[in-house]
């Protein structure tokens, strides 16, 4: 089964209610999926710009004061347990436990000054994913949607994917919203960093060889054409003819093994991203882009350190990323890739600039940190600046919604861009301005 909307929504404020929606695919040759590729090849003209993207998403809140805006100068009831280092920007430091992304910050851009407006999960995903605040009336869609809803289809791959189900979506956060579910992203759920990956959607189970889908679809033609005696619409069968044989050729098309075959890389390279889920799903990303996949979604949980900050930044969630987010960029140049994909790194919001009793830090709407690299972004560039505390946004404040009207101007998505809701009204997407430095 094709698997969209998956994933169980876990964060400090309990499990919410675990929604999803499963189109039919190859087991059961159901006809939805096909009506999906039928709607999103109805609304989906091509776009002018080929530039793609791979965002980075750690769900939960990245605490700003711990990794890219560290205050030395501040009591350590602020600045917490690390030491600052030097970056390769003179005059600008991080702290020692992402000891790789200062040295390789001639890499990317990073923004100091967001804004982020709100303190809520949930309403973070929805907001800093869309670029829109959250309206219990309105579901803006995720970037990745707008993309496969403006671009559309490149190769037989999907247009959006989304590996792991880190995203809170309780208020429509990295969904399609009001452009439908033929926009949703093709969730992946299986770890690269496994033996022998498989990803189920597109790999046929045990004992279905090629000659039984041939056989299931001819089956399933024999069918139809029992229906079409009795219909007066040949026109709507003869384009879903169309739209069954774009399913197959998804599900079947060598380019599409070819590029979840993350084991057919360089055992080398492979260390280099690191033998983790997040090094091998940013690796995947890679190669997704390269198969003709528009947008790619990392997703990775663990974020909202309340208690253990410290220990858990450290030991755990850090250290896979900053192995494997700079090895991505370099990775990318390599490829003669970087100049056309827009790599980000997103998160809910900042953290408070005062440790709770439980050594953590709580949820902070004032401030936090964006990180974005790739077409075009200047690498080395550190915008923006909070106060001593880094509590509030002191210099060169953006908003989410800044950060959404860059992503859309990089992809060659129109800032005033306008698209139908289902009731027919016109509704304008975006409303930010592109962050001026980055453009």
């Amino acid at each position: 089964m094709l698997d969209l909307f998956t994933g169980i929504d876990r964060n400090c404020e309990g499990v919410s209610r675990r929604s999803f929606l499963q189109i039919g695919a190859l087991t059961g040759l159901g006809l939805s999926l096909p009506t999906l590729l039928a709607a999103r090849a109805k609304a989906a003209p091509s776009g002018s710009s080929d530039v793609n993207c791979i965002l980075v998403w750690t769900r939960g809140g990245t605490s700003h004061h711990d990794t890219f805006d560290p205050k030395p100068e501040a009591p350590v009831s602020i600045r917490g347990e690390y030491s600052m280092i030097d970056t390769a920007v003179p005059g600008v430091q991080f702290t020692e436990i992402v000891p790789s992304m200062a040295t390789e910050l001639n890499r990317f851009g990073l923004l100091r000054g967001w804004n982020p407006q709100n303190g809520s999960h949930g309403t973070a995903d929805q907001y800093v994913m869309s670029g829109r605040k959250f309206n219990a009336a309105m579901k803006y869609p995720t970037y990745g949607s707008v993309v496969s809803h403006q671009k559309g289809f490149k190769s037989a791959l999907p247009p959006f994917v989304q590996l792991g189900s880190n995203i809170d979506r309780r208020f429509g956060g990295g969904t399609s919203g009001i452009l439908g579910l033929e926009h949703s992203p093709f969730e992946m759920n299986e770890d690269p960093n496994t033996e022998k990956f498989t990803v189920k959607d597109i790999t046929p189970p045990a004992g279905i060889s090629g000659e039984r889908v041939d056989r299931r679809a001819q089956i399933l033609a024999k069918l139809d054409g029992l229906q079409r005696k009795a219909d007066l619409q040949p026109d709507k069968f003869s384009a879903l003819d169309e739209n069954v044989q774009a399913a197959f050729n998804m599900i079947t098309a060598p380019a599409t093994k070819k590029a979840f075959s993350i084991d057919e890389e360089d055992p080398k390279l492979r260390d280099r991203y690191g033998r983790h889920r997040f090094g091998q799903s940013c690796l995947l990303a890679r190669r997704l882009i390269q198969s003709g996949v528009r947008f790619v979604t990392v997703t990775d949980g663990g974020w909202d350190t309340h208690a253990n900050n410290f220990k858990s930044l450290k030991d755990s969630r850090l250290p896979p990323v900053d192995q494997a987010l700079p090895q991505l960029f370099a990775d990318l140049e390599e490829q003669g890739m970087l100049d056309n994909t827009l790599v980000c790194w997103l998160t809910d919001f900042g953290r408070t600039p005062k440790i709770n009793s439980a050594s953590g830090r709580d949820h902070w709407a004032s401030a936090g940190f964006a990180i974005m690299a790739g077409a075009g972004v200047p690498g080395g560039s550190v915008l923006g600046a909070t106060d001593g505390e880094g509590g509030q946004v002191a210099k060169n404040e953006y908003h989410s919604a800044d950060i959404g009207a860059t992503v859309y101007a990089k992809l060659g998505l129109p800032l005033d861009l306008v698209v139908d809701a289902p009731d027919g009204r016109p509704v304008r997407l975006l409303e930010g301005n592109p962050i001026r430095e980055w453009m």
